[in-house]
């Protein structure tokens, strides 16, 4: 390595000696020129007396001192053109992985002209012989990438005569995925959504390679399977058109629509007066902090949790319907678009059927009978987004309660009004919610 080095820094230093000469030498002409001229000037007669006659010495000093100036220019230029290409040569062996020979181009770049590297426009290769070419723009391939998911087609069907998504990319003796046929692989796509709706893992599949990409946009029948049965699952029989959207993708992810994946959060806080003191020197003030939980299936279901606990507490229980927790209320949700294009969630959710134990203690006992009745909530909620993410914000718009007496089948309302208490839930990922898969799609 030792010698390596000394060879390297013994090539710079030839070359640099050699061009320092050279320079010297044009410039050792130049002064000896002028200084021949200067002497004649001087030795001239009347030289001090008669301006008519040093008109000839001071032309003829000044075209002398002109083209000194024009070779010490094209002096310059010719050692930044060649700097250039030391340096352009440079990053071709760079690219090709000969760094040692990389490192003996650069040094010899920047010792010819040191910012040599913000000189360089990489807009042409200063040769025909291709170096520098790799930083060329290329406007046919530029066009290519601007549609994937065609350019990569067109690549799968010219590879060979059987279709094949993708290929090892190192000789194996195990069986490879590409060997399995189409309906299998869009079999384990659907598993990789599953029943949750969990279209970002199928986005992150689409990484893998080419065939992977077009089976996570567009299978090769064109038929979007996957995508198509998520936006059914989650608008229903309205959205059996495309109109306004291109592809089924593009309304799934553009559509207002509830997010699957986490849970709808908002924290209340107030300040509620307390009791006097026995004394009467002093009134406590307590601050009072609870939350509220809605999380969003895409079967329709929804639960909704009021509850002091914090997050990391709750949220874990939310995972499935079947939450041990008796506060939980669980009902249905519809998703309802205005004339003004404002989405808005619509929910009933009841509190979970207890079955109460018969007490024995008191069957003898003549009992005033209770009127039994069935509550229900009304929610009304506005989707919205803020920020960079889209659907993560939902407004309180309607609060009621229905009680429905059974005896006599009346049903009485009572509204709540929205106020300040009825601060806006905002969404929060939780990866444990798509971690397993328990259906496909």
């Amino acid at each position: 390595m030792a010698e390596a080095e000394e060879d390297c820094h013994s090539d710079a230093v030839g070359v640099d000696d050699e061009g320092n000469e050279s320079l010297a030498e044009r410039d050792l002409q130049a002064q000896l020129q002028m200084f021949r001229a200067q002497w004649m000037f001087e030795l001239t007669p009347g030289v001090g007396s008669s301006n008519v006659d040093t008109r000839p010495c001071r032309a003829a000093r000044s075209s002398i001192l002109k083209a000194a100036a024009d070779s010490k220019g094209r002096q310059e230029l010719a050692k930044e053109e060649k700097a250039r290409e030391l340096f352009l040569k440079a990053v071709e062996e760079e690219q090709n992985g000969a760094l040692y020979e990389a490192i003996k181009f650069y040094r010899r770049a920047m010792q010819l002209v040191p910012d040599i590297e913000f000189k360089i426009t990489y807009t042409r290769s200063p040769d025909g012989d291709g170096v520098g070419s790799s930083y060329i723009e290329d406007n046919e391939d530029a066009s290519k990438m601007a549609d994937l998911l065609s350019y990569f087609q067109q690549q799968l069907t010219l590879q060979e005569s059987v279709l094949k998504l993708c290929q090892p990319e190192l000789e194996t003796s195990q069986t490879h995925i590409s060997v399995l046929p189409m309906e299998v692989l869009m079999y384990i796509f659907r598993w990789v959504v599953s029943s949750d709706l969990d279209l970002r893992s199928l986005e992150q599949l689409s990484l893998v390679c080419r065939g992977f990409y077009i089976c996570a946009r567009w299978t090769i029948l064109d038929d979007p399977e996957i995508w198509r049965l998520a936006c059914l699952k989650v608008w229903g029989r309205s959205c059996m058109k495309l109109v306004p959207y291109s592809s089924w993708r593009e309304m799934f992810l553009e559509r207002p629509r509830v997010r699957f994946d986490g849970v709808y959060i908002s924290k209340t806080t107030y300040i509620r007066q307390g009791e006097q003191s026995l004394d009467g020197f002093y009134r406590a003030w307590h601050q009072v902090e609870y939350y509220r939980y809605i999380r969003f299936f895409p079967d329709g279901h929804v639960m909704m949790l009021t509850t002091p606990e914090e997050p990391p507490s709750i949220v874990p229980r939310l995972r499935t319907r079947n939450a041990r927790t008796d506060a939980i209320l669980l009902g249905h949700y519809r998703l309802s678009q205005d004339a003004d294009n404002q989405t808005k969630v619509f929910a009933v959710i009841t509190k979970k059927k207890e079955e109460k134990p018969l007490d024995h203690k008191y069957r003898y006992f003549r009992r005033v009978p209770v009127q039994e009745a069935d509550h229900s909530f009304h929610v009304g909620l506005q989707l919205c987004s803020s920020g960079h993410q889209r659907f993560n914000k939902l407004i309180w718009i309607h609060h009621s309660c229905h009680i429905t007496y059974k005896s006599t089948g009346e049903t009485a309302v009572s509204a709540f009004e929205i106020d300040k208490m009825y601060t806006p839930l905002f969404f929060a990922r939780v990866r444990s919610y798509t971690a397993f898969s328990e259906r496909p799609l």
